[in-house]
């Protein structure tokens, strides 16, 4: 259900009410992108289903979906087109067109090529959990995931988000633990990483499929490199990959955590992927939080930003 999370604190002045979350992102509902529009974002209803609530309640957690559709222009095409309609203005008047007015002859050839282009769209899953006071942001990016984010202050009256920062940052956090060879509890290394150093060389050195607890993987470190990825698993149930940006990315559920409640029906199989996932990663993320030394206070979140 999840691939990658990135967290974010809800402020303490949210009152947690989904009535209110429901109403609010049905002001800003999804709407198809019109003839001339390049992009249009808007809340969905998360099951998938026509007329389905835009926030569904999980085993006390909360799910929403933000949908973002784009048209796709070839940057070839529109840069073919405004160059034969310069040389058509160079040819006629006698002179060729200064930046001004090449850029109001590009914009004019975007409009026209909009209505034809194809339509892209993406679905980004976003969940809260209002007991810990949590946002989880499926994105691969942090760009998106602000994206998600400003749709949702837009939406929601007196939310306040900052990105969850840890008392340790994960980079410091990741080269203790390939250094001394002890993982935190509950988690153990796999055998994915990436080192990079931080002078102006920016050299970079990966591993995949190879074991980390060496003597090499010391001496990068020992030598200045700093852990921008590291593969763990938690508690033999969930893989995931850590990043320095505290992103957690390629999460996978091993075998045996979707087992054992039968072959649901296809109306209830939303229901128990959701309630096993935001099970398991709602105790994933505690444990990864205590494993970096805590989070700072929201308050002084706040005032750093």
């Amino acid at each position: 259900m999840f691939k990658n999370l990135i967290v974010y604190r809800i402020g303490p002045t949210w009152s947690a009410n989904r009535a209110a979350l429901e109403a609010g992102l049905a002001k800003a509902g999804f709407v198809a992108c019109g003839a001339t529009q390049a992009v249009s974002a808007g809340w969905t209803a998360p099951r998938g289903l026509a007329h389905a609530p835009l926030v569904e309640s999980v085993a006390g957690q909360w799910l929403a979906q933000l949908t973002v559709e784009q048209r796709l222009l070839p940057s070839a095409v529109i840069r073919r087109r405004t160059d034969e309609r310069v040389a058509q203005v160079e040819h006629t008047t006698g002179r060729k067109p200064g930046k001004k007015q090449t850029r109001e002859i590009k914009d004019e050839v975007v409009l026209e090529l909009l209505p034809q282009a194809f339509t892209k769209q993406a679905a980004v899953k976003v969940w809260l959990n209002p007991a810990q006071r949590l946002l989880m942001v499926d994105a691969s990016s942090p760009a998106r995931a602000d994206e998600v984010v400003t749709h949702l202050v837009k939406a929601l009256d007196g939310i306040v988000l900052a990105p969850l920062h840890t008392a340790q940052s994960p980079a410091a956090a990741m080269s203790q633990w390939l250094t001394l060879g002890e993982p935190p509890a509950g988690f153990s290394i796999d055998r994915e990483c990436e080192l990079k150093s931080a002078d102006e060389m920016k050299s970079v050195v990966r591993y995949a499929r190879h074991p980390l607890d060496t003597d090499e993987v010391r001496q990068h470190i020992a030598a200045g490199k700093v852990p921008t990825r590291l593969a763990l698993t938690w508690r033999g149930r969930v893989g995931l990959l850590l990043t320095d940006a505290m992103q957690i990315k390629k999460i996978t559920f091993l075998d045996g955590v979707f087992e054992g409640g039968g072959k649901p029906e296809a109306d209830d199989a939303f229901d128990a992927d959701a309630a096993i996932a935001t099970g398991e990663l709602g105790q994933l993320i505690p444990d990864l939080i205590e494993a970096l030394g805590g989070e700072h206070e929201f308050g002084t979140l706040a005032q750093a930003a």
